[in-house]
């Protein structure tokens, strides 16, 4: 977890979509694909990252708990 005045720390996650993922106490969610594009999405609740990390497909848990359910920038 970060302040707004320190970067997020990446989470690194084994996945074929997803690389890192890091969640900020701003309920900013930014998600690293394996592409190289960077999201951030917007207002995710915190159970959101947890829930992420530990699921067994978070290719999966991205598409039905993520994608398409926030409003998100891409970054890179």
């Amino acid at each position: 977890m970060t302040d707004s005045h320190s970067p997020c720390l990446y989470t690194a996650v084994d996945s074929s979509l997803l690389a890192a993922a890091a969640y900020s106490t701003e309920e900013t969610l930014e998600l690293q694909f394996r592409s190289g594009a960077v999201y951030r999405y917007f207002a995710v609740p915190s159970a959101v990252f947890p829930n992420l990390i530990a699921a067994t497909s978070k290719g999966t848990y991205f598409n039905r708990h993520i994608r398409n359910n926030f409003h998100y920038q891409l970054l890179v």
